[in-house]
């Protein structure tokens, strides 16, 4: 077996590519873009455990599918360092890096089921970041806080 032989993604022409995901969260990136909920027919490739200067990383490529800007919020929430690249005719048009919002607000269901935005009433989830490595959010209504699979599990 020839060991200089890799294996590659190959690229997109149309969709994004979502880089620098933490190890291991890959999956709960598409959870979160809704790509595990939909019908499509759209090529998804994932790579995870891949090697890179700042240690392993997930990598996502979606197809005929550009992440539209709500999703960046989502996606900095369980991955802060990741970078978002909208693809067209096969080059980079759009490169976000995720930025980690100092509120959350409609996008993270409260864990505490006591607390008034789990009682059907007209409230809105709504969190401060209270800490970035790792993520931490407090709500700012029951003041519980949440992080690491908390926050992913709980997105909405």
């Amino acid at each position: 077996m020839n060991k200089d032989k890799k294996i590659k993604i190959t690229p997109i022409e149309y969709g994004t590519v979502i880089d620098h995901i933490k190890n291991g969260h890959a999956m709960k990136v598409l959870r979160i873009i809704g790509v595990l909920d939909k019908k499509m027919d759209s090529i998804v490739s994932i790579a995870m455990n891949v090697n890179s200067s700042m240690g392993k990383k997930d990598i996502v490529k979606v197809e005929n599918i550009e992440i539209k800007s709500d999703e960046l919020d989502k996606i900095s929430l369980i991955s802060p360092r990741a970078t978002v690249n909208i693809i067209r005719n096969y080059e980079v048009i759009k490169k976000h890096d995720v930025k980690l919002p100092e509120k959350v607000k409609g996008i993270v269901r409260c864990i505490n089921n006591t607390c008034i935005t789990n009682q059907n009433e007209p409230v809105e989830p709504e969190f401060d970041v209270i800490g970035k490595d790792p993520v931490t959010l407090k709500c700012v209504y029951c003041e519980r806080d949440m992080k690491g699979e908390e926050i992913s599990e709980n997105v909405q």
